[in-house]
């Protein structure tokens, strides 16, 4: 069943009410409209592939509703899923004053112009079809119906692999596994190769404070710790996970880091996964840099290992399939593809980076051997002043099966018209 027909044939029976909202265009720094009680469309471009959103909405102009669906103006409109999911203020933490609308827009058929859907409200409530569980004392899972999207580690994790002497047997604040589409695990963790690398994680090689010099990429002198969570929403159309975290040295927090993690459910044999990532420093500038002539330090997937060594693993960047590994190379986005465990076909994950990105697009470095490293801000240093929030935001896309650069291309424009074009307008 497609994704259009199953999201229409989950929603049939339902009973529905108006719910008034005001929504407006995705985008760093956008705010909701400051008035309330009118009904608002949703207008989408036209597009080939999914299209994963999440509207602003006004608090207080939703009411207490937590499932809505969108319903297509004019004949043969589709039915969809979606969710009001807890926003984010400017410094990462939950708003008051806003929501995102989550939901995935199926693609329209060639030649098809603008879409208008109108949220409407569940007035029976079923289970979401994305749940969170505890999966360890230091593991939370996240699963769409019985299926593993991600685990994210918020307590000390011991690589029983590392010997004991070694610095980089413990870490935390980090997701992994990352999960493809058959349940196969795409992520490493303590690599013999790399015992530092762990799945999707976030630390620069370089961090210096009042004159001394950190690592936190290889654990030297500095570490991030769980601090709290911030929120955690599972809906029926994408599931939220925020935590703050800090980074420490000794006793002595030095940068609060607050970590965005929002799901989408499955469509078209793919899977988005959304990251907004804040930091702010805490009480004297830090200055951030990448490892020099690489450019790693930033925003990092390790790959689990190839199996059976197989020689297929592709990575792919905009300007096509790569047979080198590329350093402090400029890209907006990459993708890696391999069989991993026991699976028989390949699959794999790209990394998107967000429009608005700073510097965009970021330089990176590419390793076939497993991971994919943004790096930013680069190899030059840059100085945070304490109590100033930065921002990075990325879109993690897994994907059965190989891929074609075009398919890539198309993925990578449909999360740009998603973030950039998807607006509001007034109801009729």
């Amino acid at each position: 069943m497609s994704d259009r027909a199953e999201a229409a044939s989950v929603w049939d029976e339902l009973l529905l009410i108006p719910l008034a909202l005001w929504l407006v265009a995705v985008g760093l720094g956008s705010e909701p409209p400051g008035a309330s009680g009118a009904e608002v469309v949703v207008v989408v471009p036209p597009c080939a592939r999914p299209l994963e959103i999440a509207l602003v909405v006004a608090a207080d102009a939703v009411g207490t509703a937590g499932s809505i669906r969108l319903v297509e103006q004019g004949a043969g409109g589709c039915v969809l899923p979606a969710d009001l999911l807890p926003g984010m203020d400017n410094d990462g933490t939950v708003s008051g004053e806003k929501r995102r609308l989550a939901a995935v827009i199926p693609p329209c058929g060639e030649g098809a112009g603008e879409r208008r859907f109108i949220a409407v409200g569940e007035q029976e409530p079923r289970d979401a079809r994305f749940v969170f569980r505890d999966i360890a004392p230091e593991s939370l899972g996240l699963f769409q119906g019985a299926e593993p999207v991600y685990v994210y580690n918020h307590g000390v994790i011991v690589g029983q692999s590392v010997p004991e002497s070694d610095r980089r047997r413990q870490r935390s604040c980090y997701i992994h596994p990352l999960y493809g589409l058959s349940g196969e695990v795409l992520t490493d963790d303590f690599p013999r190769d790399h015992y530092h690398h762990h799945g999707v994680f976030w630390t620069w090689p370089h961090v210096r404070i009042d004159g001394q010099e950190y690592d936190l990429w290889a654990d030297r002198g500095i570490e991030q710790r769980f601090v709290r969570w911030l929120c955690r929403h599972a809906g029926r159309a994408a599931a939220v996970l925020a935590v703050e975290n800090g980074w420490f040295i000794g006793d002595r927090k030095v940068m609060v880091e607050r970590i965005w993690v929002r799901a989408y459910r499955r469509a078209d044999g793919t899977r988005s996964v959304d990251l907004e990532m804040v930091w702010i420093a805490v009480d004297r500038p830090v200055t951030l840099w990448g490892a020099p002539g690489k450019s790693y330090g930033g925003l990092t997937v390790r790959f689990a290992p190839p199996s059976r060594n197989d020689p297929s693993t592709v990575i792919t960047v905009p300007s096509g399939p790569t047979t080198a590994d590329l350093p402090d190379t400029r890209l907006e986005w990459a993708d890696f593809t391999s069989r991993f465990g026991d699976e028989t076909a390949r699959s794999g994950a790209a990394v998107f980076v967000h429009p608005a990105h700073p510097d965009y697009p970021p330089t990176w470095l590419t390793r076939h051997y497993g991971p994919l490293c943004v790096g930013w801000p680069g190899v030059k240093p840059k100085t945070f002043p304490p109590g100033e929030p930065f921002r990075l935001d990325y879109r993690i896309w897994v994907h059965k099966g190989p891929v074609t650069t075009e398919e890539l291309a198309g993925a990578y424009d449909a999360y740009k018209t998603a973030v950039e074009a998807v607006r509001w307008e007034p109801g009729p």
